[in-house]
């Protein structure tokens, strides 16, 4: 899976520009604030139809601009695909292979990446968010049953907290069964989806974790909550859960309990990296888990996705340096950095030279 050509109109500080990426390593390098970021960013906004760094889409739209334009040209295992998105104030219009799509979940799988940058040690350090978020965007890319489950499990959350919220208590508790069978029923898919995908993240992750440190330290992953059963015996038991909560969450106003409350735990040699694990160490856990992240996508699609490293290797010491250089080899990376010669090594690549929102040739 690679991805060939992508044009960029009006999009964050872009007018009108087009890069060529090669299927190894592609390095962005340029001064500070030019607008190699806001490249990476939208190669993975084409592989998701989501952004890692805004909330509302109109924040991607350059400045005095009505709209902006993103187009991908690339190649997966089926053949070429185009994927397209016009971004407007209000709404947008995602497109692959020039075919309107109606929903972002439609998306996913024509092109799948993996983003890491500084920001991901709140992968580590932050509330259980960061972590939720993280599986929700990786497994999606990879499962439309999860997407799908997903959205429909925080519509339907969204409904019964605002129903939690009325005056009329005895409304409430009459109208709650409906909804909490619904909720249980995609709840349960969320949570084997989860459990399957970190059976096979933690010991991948371990293993990166274990190259980039030469087995200096150990990191493994595990869920908070342990759900055991099959989904139809998992959803009974949150059905369950969610009656014994009435009183607790007519109290409180929101759902308490569910998938959405949960978080996974992150060990590095048996303690738990969260207030433990120094800002080196938290780095390289959540670069390991990144990584992990692209084996993971390999075993399940059969391609490897693009790799996206967003200022990295300035937070590494040289040993790791040269220890992710060569764990990336042979996949497509895009990789941002302001001086290529300090980071590379006479590593081939195709450098890009970014500068005030332009390519310089």
């Amino acid at each position: 899976m690679v991805i060939k050509k992508l044009t960029l109109h009006n999009f964050r500080n872009y007018e009108d520009e087009t890069f060529a990426f090669s299927e190894g390593i592609n390095v962005l390098f340029g001064k500070n604030a030019q607008g190699k970021t806001n490249c990476a960013e939208a190669v993975f906004y084409l592989c998701t139809g989501a952004s890692l760094r805004i909330r509302h889409d109109r924040q991607l739209i350059k400045t005095g601009a009505e709209y902006a334009y993103i187009r991908a040209e690339a190649e997966n295992r089926y053949g070429n695909v185009l994927l397209e998105a016009d971004i407007y104030d209000n709404k947008r219009e995602l497109r692959v292979n020039g075919n309107k799509i109606a929903r972002a979940v439609d998306l996913l799988g024509n092109m799948n990446s993996v983003f890491f940058s500084p920001g991901e040690l709140r992968l580590i350090q932050d509330g259980p968010d960061e972590r939720r978020r993280f599986l929700n965007l990786s497994i999606s890319q990879t499962s439309r049953a999860y997407c799908t489950a997903l959205l429909r499990y925080h519509k339907i959350l969204d409904q019964r907290n605002n129903l939690l919220k009325e005056r009329d208590v005895s409304m409430v508790l009459e109208t709650l069964p409906v909804w909490d069978e619904q909720l249980s029923r995609y709840a349960a898919t969320i949570i084997l989806h989860r459990k399957e995908y970190l059976q096979m993240l933690s010991p991948l992750a371990g293993e990166a974790h274990a190259f980039l440190t030469d087995g200096g330290e150990g990191l493994t992953l595990s869920t908070e909550k342990e759900y055991e059963g099959t989904e139809e015996e998992i959803a009974e038991r949150l059905n369950g859960e969610l009656s014994a909560a009435y009183e607790r969450d007519l109290r409180l106003g929101y759902t308490t309990v569910g998938p959405h409350r949960d978080d996974v735990r992150i060990f590095i040699d048996g303690k738990e990296a969260k207030g433990f694990a120094s800002q080196g160490q938290t780095r390289t856990a959540a670069l390991s888990m990144k990584l992990a992240e692209v084996e993971i996508f390999k075993r399940l699609s059969g391609e490897t996705p693009v790799l996206i490293l967003d200022d990295v290797m300035s937070e590494l010491d040289l040993p790791r340096r040269k220890k992710l250089l060569a764990r990336v080899e042979g996949l497509q990376c895009i990789l941002t950095c302001t001086h290529a010669e300090r980071v590379l090594y006479g590593t081939e690549t195709n450098k890009i030279r970014v500068s005030g929102g332009k390519i310089v040739r």
